[in-house]
């Protein structure tokens, strides 16, 4: 009879937890894609970066491409900044997860971008980094209002 109430009781108390934690989770997610999503406005611009990896680069090799992003974060003019990997989405015929990593960054407008591509810190991370890939596509954006 002990253990019954030990374990029923273990379980009500981890189940509040997970439900408390899960919800906690949830909300920061919502949250923050609320953010994003209203600090976008028409005239913003999306700079999207796909990078393919070379084959065979070791763990270390690949940890040093990350800080590639990370001084990239340090240019100014930058309004929002992600970094990603392809999501395990159903393969489809318009769907391409053969990219290694890509970057989302966006801008007030074309006049930070335009300062962005030829900054010193942001072309001195490319040609440092770029020994680590053998592709890179670039699109480019403009938000509008629909």
């Amino acid at each position: 009879m002990k253990r019954r109430i030990f374990l029923g009781a273990g379980i009500a108390g981890l189940s509040t937890s997970l439900l408390s934690s899960c919800t906690a989770s949830t909300d920061s997610k919502e949250e923050k894609a609320e953010v994003k999503q209203n600090t976008l406005i028409a005239g913003n611009i999306i700079h999207q970066v796909y990078f393919w990896l070379k084959e065979g680069i070791t763990p270390e090799e690949e940890k040093d491409f990350l800080e590639f992003f990370r001084i990239l974060k340090t240019v100014p003019g930058i309004k929002s900044i992600d970094i990603g990997k392809p999501a395990p989405t159903n393969p489809r015929p318009v769907v391409d997860n053969s990219f290694s990593y890509s970057i989302t960054v966006s801008y007030e407008g074309i006049d930070e971008i335009n300062v962005y591509e030829v900054h010193p810190i942001h072309l001195d991370a490319v040609e440092k980094y770029k020994k680590y890939w053998t592709k890179v596509e670039v699109r480019d954006t403009v938000v509008i209002d629909v």
